[in-house]
């Protein structure tokens, strides 16, 4: 017993430290994760873990991210080491969380944050949720609308791509709620929202149809990953930038095979060609 009571107090420092080393990690680490789930470019993902475990006293640590994964290490040759694998499925993009990230990161090496008030803002973060449905489908309609007019269509034609692009807006929204395939919801999208167009066309109303479905379908367009993934390739990420950039040309195939669907069917359905 007396051998046991000698020991107790060698194992607590150790237990102590032990803690505070993984509770470094998983925080850098869920910092990261909630970049890479929003958008963030890779290696501000990496350099944001880094400075983070470098910030709270870690010295011994490796990290390796991917666009789907972080892979972190924390004192390997010693007793307190720790590691940490975590799957990143694409997500949409919010800037308005990466930049709330990078505030936090901010802080914690100005040294103004300490771990629990950064666990508190980071479950903060991930509890803020993106613009209420009732003001999210409008806003979709308006940059559908703008996009359509920014295009050449005429105000006209802009009245109509609101109504379609509130009308996607609605169907992604209600395709993310049944976890429906994200090929598959662009395929079915870009296809509904063609089929809107040229039923208007049909309808005898004098709208450029084509700018009509391309402001409509703008919502599903791969802007930001197309840019994101160009920008890894050239910080040398290539396997990440790789990923995004297959990511981002199977969204737009997927697009395209929704709308030509829908075309070749119109002309199979007896509509003729189109005017272009």
């Amino acid at each position: 017993m007396s051998k046991n009571k000698k020991n107790l107090p060698q194992h607590v420092p150790i237990c102590s430290e032990s803690c505070r080393s993984k509770e470094i990690l998983d925080l850098a680490v869920s910092m990261g994760e909630e970049l890479l789930k929003n958008g963030a470019e890779i290696y501000r993902v990496q350099e944001t873990v880094e400075h983070v475990m470098k910030a709270y006293g870690a010295e011994d640590f490796n990290v390796f991210v991917l666009t789907n994964g972080i892979f972190a290490t924390i004192h390997e040759n010693r007793e307190d080491a720790g590691s940490i694998v975590r799957n990143v499925p694409i997500g949409t993009v919010n800037l308005e969380k990466i930049a709330v990230i990078n505030q936090m990161s901010r802080e914690i090496c100005q040294g103004t944050c300490s771990i629990c008030q950064a666990k508190k803002q980071l479950e903060q973060c991930r509890k803020t949720s993106v613009m209420p449905k009732r003001l999210l489908i409008p806003a979709c309609g308006i940059g559908s609308a703008g996009f359509c007019y920014l295009l050449g269509g005429h105000p006209f034609d802009s009245l109509f791509s609101f109504f379609l692009g509130m009308l996607l807006q609605w169907f992604l929204l209600a395709a993310e709620e049944r976890h429906v395939s994200k090929f598959l919801t662009d395929i079915l999208g870009s296809a509904m929202v063609t089929i809107g167009g040229l039923v208007l066309y049909v309808l005898g109303l004098h709208i450029q149809f084509d700018r009509v479905i391309i402001g409509g379908i703008i919502l599903l367009m791969p802007g930001v990953a197309l840019v994101t993934a160009i920008r890894d390739l050239f910080n040398g990420d290539y396997l990440s930038g790789g990923i995004r950039l297959m990511d981002a040309l199977l969204t737009g195939m997927s697009i395209a095979i929704g709308v030509g669907a829908a075309i070749k069917a119109f002309q199979l359905l007896g509509g003729g060609m189109l005017p272009l």
